[in-house]
């Protein structure tokens, strides 16, 4: 069974940073697009960045410029480097595989002034 397991997640103020990781298991990372998503209540599900298979990366305009996604193949890890963060960025961050819909748990990232 393909899963996704975020972690990382957690409470900080305005203009600090977070790094969010995505272990994925039963199916090799190095084959696949990843992404990361992001959903608050009473609104849909958003890409936040994606990275290919050969590495070209594309980020939301909200994000582009603080947030980088990067892959290790070889530990089956996908990590989202979120700096500058700003209160519009609180919502539950899922990681995402292009591959049957897998998306992990989510989990919470709550910025703060």
């Amino acid at each position: 069974q393909v899963q996704l397991v975020e972690s990382g997640g957690g409470n900080v103020q305005a203009g600090e940073s977070l790094k969010l990781s995505c272990r994925v298991s039963g199916i090799p990372l190095s084959r696949y697009k990843a992404g990361w998503y992001r959903q608050v209540p009473g609104k849909e599900r958003e890409v936040v960045a994606d990275i290919r298979v050969d590495g070209i990366t594309t980020y939301a305009e909200s994000v582009k410029g603080r947030f980088v996604i990067s892959r290790d193949n070889a530990e089956d890890m996908l990590y989202l480097h979120m700096n500058n963060l700003k209160p519009e960025d609180t919502a539950v961050y899922y990681c995402r595989l292009y591959w049957g819909g897998s998306w992990g748990r989510g989990i919470q990232v709550t910025v703060t002034e």
